[in-house]
């Protein structure tokens, strides 16, 4: 069994056809076909449905492909260590972050990362805090940014917080709060509002917040970016709750302080695990200590 072949398997995986698994793996595809083949008679095991129209894993290789993905990190993982011994970072740095993330210029970090070390392969996803708490535990994740409530703390990883603030109410121009620079939660109860889905950090900041102001409200449509939450504002379809720090990228829409504001708290974190050359060169970029026990999240 050879890493090449278990490339191959995951590129078809992922692509779900062997023609743009074989250009994204830089062959032709009857090479990777016949390699295929041969790890499928020394395995014993088909690890494709393949038809005309489609490229399916078998049982089989759906149990053979999180144990590729493995051995095929492994052997990055100790060629990034071989080439740190020497001198040199390489390898890959996957970071998860929050789209409303603001206590670190993330573009701007990158790109100096990025000129320092260009041998390192970048990759970025954006989503919800949850999700990359636990893809950094599973190793998927190198680092992450997260914006959690007051008081809650990522479980089994590493991590660092970062700044906090407070959320704030955002309308549509010509809202009838729109020259209002403070009001209290209850001001909102008949408001229609746009949030997160229900369950996500994002959200359960405001649910928690109005729950204890003993004000209901409803949430007529749940988005998963600021970016969708913004044009439905703008449209006075409904009103939002966005981070104070964030609001300076939406000028157009008039931003309206509550005196009961929910709190938010960002965070980095890491594995509690060593970090790969990649990623601890990455964290002392952000000046954080990759291996301080003082970093250490809950269990």
């Amino acid at each position: 069994m050879e890493l090449q072949q278990m490339r191959y398997v995951v590129a078809v995986a992922e692509t779900a056809n062997f023609t743009r698994a074989a250009e994204q793996c830089l062959v032709v595809q009857s090479a990777l076909s016949h390699q295929i083949a041969r790890l499928e008679r020394e395995l014993g095991a088909k690890l494709f449905d393949r038809t005309s129209r489609s490229v399916r894993l078998t049982p089989a290789g759906e149990a053979f492909l999180p144990a590729a993905r493995q051995a095929l990190d492994a052997a990055e993982r100790a060629r990034a260590e071989v080439a740190a011994a020497a001198g040199e970072i390489r390898g890959r740095l996957a970071i998860g972050a929050i789209p409303t993330v603001t206590a670190v210029d993330l573009p701007v970090a990158l790109r100096r990362f990025h000129l320092r070390h260009r041998e390192v392969r970048i990759s970025l996803r954006s989503g919800a805090s949850e999700e990359f708490v636990e893809r950094v535990r599973q190793g998927t994740l190198d680092v992450a940014f997260l914006g959690l409530p007051l008081g809650v703390r990522p479980k089994g990883v590493r991590g660092r917080e970062l700044a906090r603030g407070d959320l704030v109410a955002v309308v549509a121009p010509g809202h009838p709060l729109a020259d209002k620079e403070h009001v209290k939660l209850d001001r909102l109860a008949d408001e229609r509002f746009v949030d997160f889905p229900a369950g996500s950090a994002g959200r359960i900041q405001s649910d928690e917040a109005f729950a204890a102001a003993g004000v209901r409200r409803e949430v007529a449509f749940e988005v998963s970016t600021p970016d969708f939450m913004a044009r439905l504002i703008r449209q006075g379809l409904g009103v939002g709750m966005l981070p104070a720090a964030f609001v300076s990228q939406l000028p157009d829409l008039p931003v309206v302080r509550l005196s009961d504001a929910p709190a938010r708290v960002e965070h980095l974190i890491w594995s509690r695990h060593r970090p790969s050359p990649a990623a601890a060169a990455f964290l002392s970029a952000l000046g954080v200590p990759a291996s301080s026990e003082e970093a250490e999240s809950g269990a």
